[in-house]
């Protein structure tokens, strides 16, 4: 078992698992807007370029179709890019890359050539970004047969999930949210893979169920930790992985607690956990005492206003409320 160094950055795990894949295989590449020189815009990048040269990591033209485009040809040809679209919202211009050809491309040659690319996506609000520059979009990948979705909500997963990613054979989304870059927390000094399609209990608890992922693990461990002091103990899952995700854990812990609440930053309406209350509804129906709730966003686009984003934004009191709500 690895000793845990005392705390890194999100964005600095991120940063170390480019590091390590890069070490580890030739064919691993990066390239993206201002990725090189600036080493990105949340600097996840950095020292790349000085430490595996202009080959291997290049800035790209102010073009998210020819990021992709690129990606698939590079993923198609021998390489594993890793490509980083600056903002999630972006990545609406790179759609037929990604939907079209990567994820199509086993299928369509029967299985005999994949697409080892991995898109880096950088989501979500809190730092009032505005509409163009805040959406939570990973339900549209999630969709979509062939791409796999992954979203890590610590530095350990950041880094593991992504050197997975790297590995895999076929196109993986990883989405981070922007607001967890500059957040600490431990790291193992000898970090390794996690898993894709396997979910992390972020805490033990028996009397409801809370499925989320991203940057609102950490609310939903907060509101699980206020209603504790109310006699109810809940217990939060963090998918980590949201195509595949882990059906199974789920719908064991489900059958366990008999309550759920399923949150995430995302709209509400048509998103990741719309498909998870059906799927309980249908596979676990038997085991609730309660219908599912849903805390999401609401069916807006993200506001600029600070005090309006903070209104619009899913906190831990919404995830509380709709605990209560559920042991009622």
């Amino acid at each position: 078992m690895s000793g845990v160094l005392a705390q890194t950055r999100y964005v600095q795990a991120v940063n170390r698992a480019l590091n390590d894949a890069m070490e580890l295989d030739s064919s691993v590449v990066v390239f993206g807007e201002d990725v090189a020189a600036a080493g990105g815009a949340f600097k996840a990048t950095k020292g790349l370029l000085e430490r595996f040269g202009a080959q291997r990591v290049r800035d790209t033209p102010l073009s998210e179709a020819t990021i992709a485009g690129v990606a698939v040809g590079a993923a198609l040809s021998g390489l594993r890019p890793v490509v980083e679209i600056m903002f999630m919202d972006f990545v609406t211009l790179a759609m037929d890359a990604i939907v079209n050809q990567g994820a199509k491309a086993r299928f369509m040659f029967g299985g005999q050539r994949g697409v080892p690319m991995v898109v880096r996506l950088p989501h979500g609000g809190g730092l009032n970004a505005g509409p163009q520059h805040s959406q939570c979009l990973e339900a549209w990948f999630a969709h979509i047969p062939g791409l796999k979705v992954v979203c890590p909500a610590t530095a350990r997963d950041a880094y593991g999930l992504l050197r997975s990613a790297i590995a895999d054979p076929d196109p993986v989304i990883v989405v981070e949210n922007k607001a967890l870059y500059a957040q600490m927390g431990e790291f193992d000094d000898s970090p390794v893979s996690v898993p894709i399609g396997r979910l992390r209990t972020a805490r033990a608890g028996s009397d409801v169920t809370v499925v989320s992922y991203g940057a609102t693990v950490a609310l939903a461990v907060a509101a699980s930790e206020s209603v504790a002091e109310e006699g109810i103990d809940v217990e939060v899952l963090d998918l980590r992985s949201l195509q595949p995700w882990d059906k199974s854990a789920v719908l064991e812990s489900v059958g366990r607690t008999h309550r759920v609440v399923v949150a995430h930053e995302a709209v509400r309406a048509f998103g990741v956990g719309a498909e998870i209350a059906a799927t309980i509804a249908d596979e676990g129906f038997d085991a609730l005492d309660a219908p599912v709730m849903r805390v999401g966003a609401p069916f807006m686009p993200v506001p600029f206003a600070r005090s309006l984003e903070s209104r619009y934004l899913p906190d831990a009191d919404a995830i509380a409320a709709a605990i209560r709500a559920v042991c009622a």
